[in-house]
């Protein structure tokens, strides 16, 4: 029986100033997959990762490993539910980095001593050295301050990590080094990214998003070689499989 780490039924989200951003969204993530979802510029892709932790709120229904997500049992599930937000400036806000990565732990009550533990480790898989713990988060470049995000991220422990383009205004060697980081994490992934060789590098599943709704769901490689689909979204088939340098 298959477990599912993520199962939205009917979700659908209106901004207050009329934007139709989600309309009946219907997705089903098992446990341990690692999906992309891609679309243009307003498809929705962002405004459906902020619905998984309760950051926004739809109408619909949203389970997060067999739990309703609700108001009253929103602290639980952003245990169970990390976000990447897209702009590292949004994540971090603390003095140092050793506070920014310990801050979620400290407000979900984690003992001092488990707490240090879990910095280290962050920063470790994040692809940082601990040396950079002391200091100032705004005062790294932008790729240390996204690891430093995803680090903090990585601290809460989270089942599901939901990233929203992680490799957006990175240099090639920060994004190569990310990428590696990501490939290597154990969590459940569902990343939202312009960045189509990412995609193929990572997400086995891609699910392309347009309009708020969602047109095609299924097997990475072979969707982003469709370029109709893709043309018919504002999309365009990846060098690397125009040019067939992807063995995978």
């Amino acid at each position: 029986m298959t477990e599912y780490a993520v199962r939205i039924i009917q979700l659908s989200y209106t901004y207050p100033d009329g934007t139709r951003a989600l309309e009946k969204i219907d997705l089903d993530v098992p446990c341990g997959e690692r999906i992309a979802i891609v679309g243009p510029s307003g498809a929705g892709k962002s405004t459906l990762l902020l619905h998984l932790n309760g950051v926004l709120q739809g109408t619909g229904s949203i389970k997060i490993l067999n739990q309703k997500l609700e108001q009253s049992g929103l602290r639980e599930v952003r245990r169970q539910v990390g976000l990447l937000f897209q702009d590292p400036n949004d994540q971090l806000f603390c003095p140092t980095v050793y506070e920014d990565v310990a801050f979620g732990p400290l407000n979900l009550t984690v003992p001092a001593d488990e707490i240090q533990r879990r910095v280290d480790k962050a920063l470790s898989d994040a692809g940082l050295n601990k040396s950079i713990r002391s200091r100032s988060s705004h005062h790294l470049s932008l790729g240390e301050r996204r690891r430093v995000s995803l680090a903090a991220v990585l601290a809460m422990e989270p089942a599901i990590l939901g990233m929203d383009e992680p490799t957006s205004n990175l240099d090639p060697r920060n994004r190569h080094h990310l990428i590696e980081v990501i490939s290597g994490l154990k969590a459940t992934l569902i990343i939202a990214t312009h960045d189509l060789e990412l995609v193929l590098d990572v997400c086995p599943r891609t699910v392309l998003m347009d309009q708020g709704k969602i047109w095609a769901d299924g097997e990475t490689r072979k969707m982003l070689a469709d370029s109709r689909l893709m043309d018919a979204h504002g999309l365009e088939v990846p060098l690397s499989l125009k040019l067939g340098f992807k063995s995978k």
